[in-house]
């Protein structure tokens, strides 16, 4: 390799890798706020007296959901709220028996008293945000709460929320999402790791110090006028709940966040559907970033938020800055051979340890506090997001240079505890070939800096540079075995 490219690379090596510390550093943040500032927590308002019960939508956007659909039916049906203040709106774009399913839970409510409408449309045109952007013309409700098809809302859930838009500059209430399938496999163990900080730290500090956050597209309730005045919902975007999280804070609507209030969710069971759901969140906050920032930047608002806004809408690119330190390692290793592997390490390994402390120790301080995950599975997420980089980081690409895109539905299967995945999950197989190439590919490339360090005996480097073939041998695995039909294997 010629050597102006080796040194171009090795410089973006380092580039990536600082930047890894910024967020690493951000995440250090997080948790020193969240334990100056967790006494800080609003008095819960008086709840609504039963003859005062404002009028409340349900909104549940489904799409070929034959799994969840009913599930999700009766929870909303379930909701303890006054029969005449509640109407449910089941938004079915579905093309499968879903539709079926639907009609008949719906009716049976109906029997039961429960206002619930079944809104179809004749083409999926702005998927998600089109839905309930049809859904919104025909609610009757002041305040509209929606759940994914995944999600189970708890009895509960109106009650701990509502009282929250007594005061008038509230525009949305997000309650923390719990997962039904934890422990249905290390898989999921590892996920519920992922995702549980983003409620449990992230969502916390920023409500209590008065930041934007985001409605997370569920388990949360917006009042009516709020969604209005900030232009309604836009499909622009494949995060349209990010970006019309932020276009109402701009507006001047304060947000709420409810940690006490959980509502159980599933986990997607394959890897398939977590490299969806993941490659969707990331490239729609870019494109969020790209759509708002600009916005943002140049309103009134404190510094702090604007810092803090910068940092939450691009947080995702720290997986393209993971891929190119992977890519990046051999050159820079190679390069710099003539001073020495021990002596280069010096300077790499304290940059990589600050880097990967930080954020394993945020996971770790998050685990410790909640003493919900094994420290098996503590370890294996670095190994597990590695794995998962280069699909997220290429849509995050995507995000940048690309408007819109189509949502992609994740798979659920209607998975609780440790229950087995039903045999008909295999009609929502998702194509996995084109990333077990890239991901063999990948491990032999990342076996070039362990097969350096081996030759010239600097043994303590191995383990380190083994983290990155370790992380696509497991991704691979995993694709591997679900190329299988599911049903197949019970």
């Amino acid at each position: 390799m010629p050597t102006a490219v080796t040194e171009l690379l090795t410089a973006l090596h380092f580039l990536a890798l600082f930047t890894l510390c910024l967020y690493g550093g951000h995440r250090i943040w997080l948790i020193r706020s969240l334990l100056r500032y967790s006494a800080a927590e609003p008095v819960a308002p008086d709840p609504f007296p039963a003859a005062e019960a404002p009028l409340v939508t349900v909104q549940l956007p489904l799409y070929n959901e034959r799994f969840v659909a009913e599930r999700l039916l009766d929870a909303a049906a379930g909701l303890d709220w006054p029969r005449d203040r509640l109407q449910i709106q089941v938004l079915d774009d579905s093309t499968d028996d879903t539709r079926a399913l639907v009609e008949l839970r719906a009716a049976f409510w109906r029997e039961q008293g429960v206002a619930i409408d079944v809104v179809r449309r004749e083409n999926r045109e702005g998927y998600k945000a089109g839905a309930l952007a049809r859904g919104m013309v025909l609610a009757r409700g002041e305040f509209l709460a929606v759940f994914d098809a995944d999600f189970i809302p708890p009895r509960h859930f109106l009650k701990q929320t509502i009282p929250w838009f007594r005061d008038p500059g509230v525009g949305m209430v997000q309650t923390r999402w719990s997962f039904c399938n934890a422990d249905h496999s290390w898989f999921t163990s590892i996920q519920s790791l992922l995702l549980g900080p983003h409620f449990g730290i992230e969502h916390k500090v920023r409500y209590l110090r008065g930041l934007f956050f985001n409605f997370n597209g569920t388990a949360g309730v917006w009042r009516r006028s709020a969604i209005e005045s900030a232009g309604g919902w836009q499909s622009d975007t494949v995060t349209e709940d990010l970006d019309l999280s932020y276009r109402a804070q701009l507006a001047g609507w304060r947000f709420v966040y409810r940690d006490e209030c959980e509502v159980p969710s599933e986990l997607p069971v394959t890897m398939a559907a977590l490299r969806s759901q993941q490659q969707r969140w990331a490239k729609g906050s870019i494109q969020t970033a790209r759509k708002i920032l600009p916005r943002l930047l140049a309103s009134p608002l404190p510094v702090a938020v604007k810092l803090e806004a910068v940092a939450h809408l691009t947080t995702n690119l720290y997986w393209l800055m993971g891929m190119v330190v992977m890519l990046t390692l051999y050159p820079a290793v190679t390069w710099r051979v003539g001073i020495g592997l021990h002596q280069m390490l010096r300077l790499d390994l304290p940059l990589f340890l600050a880097t990967s402390g930080a954020i394993m120790g945020y996971f770790f301080f998050y685990a410790w506090r909640n003493r919900t995950v094994s420290l098996r599975h503590l370890l294996l997420l670095p190994v597990l997001t590695i794995g998962l980089a280069p699909s997220i980081a290429l849509s995050v690409v995507k995000g940048i240079f690309r408007r819109g895109g189509e949502f992609e539905r994740t798979p659920k299967f209607g998975v609780t505890g440790r229950q087995r995945v039903p045999g008909l999950a295999w009609l929502y197989h998702q194509k996995s070939v084109r990333y077990v190439i890239m991901n063999a590919a990948l491990l032999c490339y990342c076996l070039l800096p362990v097969l350096f360090a081996w030759q010239r005996q600097t043994w303590f480097a191995i383990p380190l540079f083994l983290l990155f073939p370790f992380g696509f041998a497991l991704v691979l695995a995993k694709d591997l075995r679900e190329v299988v039909p599911m049903g197949s294997r019970g």
